[in-house]
């Protein structure tokens, strides 16, 4: 696996707006990434995600993901599935309330104060969550993370705006291929692993760089061999900048 920036965990809420649970989902949503675990979490859009959003699709491959559900439908969770891979941890509003009647949410417009606890103790269990695929220990007294619980708490983060996975730091290298220029994501990283298990350029190479791309890429029916071609050229490239002597 690629070098990559710091982990984070992804949020995708479902899109239920006739339901009083979607709205559940995205006002718990945006608990956790502006409130509750604004460093940790960005946001990822499910309808972008569905429409072929590579920065998201790309992010829910690279970094852990919780989809959180108004009913058992799990839209969020076979989008994420079915695009990205299985989210590492799926949330259902109905289930985590137990099958508590909908009446008595409110309506999608406005929620009753049920409706309203109900958001929070969904932006709970999924901050809940997000430290458990974090490995963090989070202080409920002091309200911080810390690394074991006798660790000295650290002084507690404002509130934030969330953060799209789109900005997340997945680094992405711009390479010529077919006559246009493709934003390969994670390329650089991939070089860099492959420098490092000392792979040569060669015919064998540019096919397991291929391979490698694609599990982060999307590449065109018939524009495989294109693309092994290119891939090839650059990380030839990549290992002639690395063996450059530094200039005084």
């Amino acid at each position: 696996m690629p070098d990559l920036p710091k982990k984070k965990v992804g949020i995708v809420a479902c899109s239920g707006e006739e339901l009083p649970e979607g709205t559940v989902t995205r006002l718990a949503a945006l608990r956790v990434l502006e409130q509750l675990r604004p460093g940790d979490t960005v946001t990822i859009c499910l309808p972008l995600f569905l429409a072929g959003g590579e920065g998201d699709r790309a992010f829910a491959r690279f970094y852990p993901t919780i989809a959180v559900d108004g009913c058992d439908k799990r839209c969020a969770a076979r989008a994420t599935e079915q695009y990205s891979g299985k989210p590492a941890a799926s949330i259902v509003v109905t289930e985590l309330l137990s099958g508590q009647a909908p009446d008595g949410l409110g309506t999608a417009r406005r929620l009753t104060p049920a409706g309203r606890q109900a958001a929070e103790t969904t932006a709970e269990a999924v901050a809940h969550r997000v430290d458990e695929l974090l490995g963090k220990h989070w202080d409920r007294r002091a309200g911080v993370a810390v690394e074991d619980e006798s660790a000295t708490a650290i002084e507690a983060q404002e509130p934030v705006e969330a953060t799209c996975s789109c900005g997340s730091g997945i680094p992405i290298r711009k390479i010529l291929i077919g006559g246009r220029v493709v934003n390969v994501l994670a390329a650089t990283p991939i070089f860099e692993q492959f420098r490092d298990a000392g792979k040569t350029p060669g015919e064998a190479t540019g096919r397991e760089l291929l391979e490698t791309v694609k599990l982060y890429n999307a590449v065109p029916a018939g524009e495989e061999e294109s693309y092994a071609a290119a891939l090839l050229r650059e990380y030839a490239a990549h290992l002639s900048e690395a063996t450059k002597e530094p200039t005084p």
